[in-house]
């Protein structure tokens, strides 16, 4: 299966922040034949090891590339049957209304987000957002069926095939972050033709969208000395500036910041140049919000680095990236791996 194939099985997934279940299910099912050991810990992250060459005890890289999704929470049934919703996430109001969801209840239920026409809607509401707690979901069935089947606290997941766009380039939700989760499962596939020293442990986070607790938790138990988060990174398109974003199809943004130890920075750098794999360099002058932010500060600090795959609009339905942009972070993850030596990392600590 190629990194493409698997993005597009898990993006379409449900697996929102704490309900990871079924695409965590799904990556293990992916990782496990390519891993020495792989478990699931009592918060959901998915922790998979592959054991490097040479002498014990050996030191410990952790790749954090998180799972879950934003969405929504049923937190009352409404007279008609209506749902309303609360936000589990940074969902943006301007871009769900009409959106098609299913809702997790007893049983799975199609539904949308409604909206008022806009014969109905006031000159002053035309121009702005409609407020979170005015939103809605409709799933057409009387009250009475709703509330048999539906509850306060069921889950509502948006709904959308991945496509394949023109150019190599694909759209769909939950990109952010699964494109990320297909770059380690590429890293896998090309580590299994490489040899390296380190051992490899990675982690499939939950509940970065809600606080980074998934790479908070692993973390401190997998207790890593070198720690490299892979998330997606804002890329070009109109209104978004230059020095903010990169450019889709020019492999992975680097970051470099007080987020990052430099010699680890420097590293991916110099692997990238020495591989022939694109990459762009990110600055980040304060937190990322990735889950590097959480690796850093493990138990007594990790140095960290992080690459993002470059993406457009995120957290909506429509998430855009350039397949070529996965496969070279891949590669670059499995190339930093493979030339990492022992004593080097070890020094990171000292």
């Amino acid at each position: 299966m190629t990194a493409a194939q698997f993005l597009e099985t898990i993006s379409e997934l449900p697996g929102i922040s704490g309900h990871e279940g079924p695409v965590a299910a799904r990556i293990r099912e992916a990782w496990a034949p390519l891993v020495d050991e792989i478990r699931t810990d009592p918060l959901g992250n998915v922790i998979a090891l592959k054991a490097g060459e040479g002498p014990k005890p050996r030191p410990r890289v952790m790749i954090a590339t998180h799972m879950d999704e934003i969405g929504f929470m049923v937190l009352s049934i409404e007279q008609g049957g209506f749902l309303r919703v609360a936000p589990v996430g940074g969902i943006d109001v301007r871009n769900v209304l009409a959106h098609r969801v299913r809702v997790l209840g007893r049983r799975e239920l199609v539904g949308y987000l409604g909206m008022l026409p806009p014969h109905l809607t006031t000159d002053e509401e035309m121009t702005r957002p409609v407020p979170m707690k005015d939103l809605f979901v409709d799933v057409g069935l009387p009250e009475e069926r709703v509330r048999a089947l539906v509850e306060p606290g069921d889950l509502v997941v948006r709904e959308q095939r991945a496509v394949q766009l023109l150019g190599g380039r694909m759209a769909g939700k939950a990109f952010d972050n699964r494109a990320s989760c297909a770059a380690a499962y590429h890293a896998l596939q090309e580590l299994a033709r490489r040899r390296h020293q380190v051992d490899v442990v990675v982690v499939a986070t939950v509940q970065e969208e809600v606080g980074l607790r998934g790479a908070v938790t692993s973390a401190f138990g997998v207790a890593p000395d070198v720690g490299i988060a892979v998330d997606v990174g804002f890329a070009r398109q109109p209104g978004v500036e230059k020095d903010r974003s990169a450019e889709p199809g020019g492999g992975p943004a680097i970051a470099l910041g007080p987020n990052i130890h430099p010699q680890v920075y420097r590293f991916l750098v110099e692997q990238a140049q020495r591989e022939d794999v694109p990459y762009q360099v990110e600055p980040v002058p304060g937190r990322t919000g990735t889950d590097a932010w959480a690796l850093q500060v493990a138990r007594s600090g990790v140095a960290t680095g992080l690459l993002s795959v470059p993406l457009r609009y995120m957290h909506s339905t429509v998430e855009t990236v350039d397949v070529k942009d996965i496969e070279a972070t891949g590669r670059l993850l499995a190339a930093a791996l493979a030339a990492m030596e022992p004593e080097w990392v070890r020094g990171l600590s000292r």
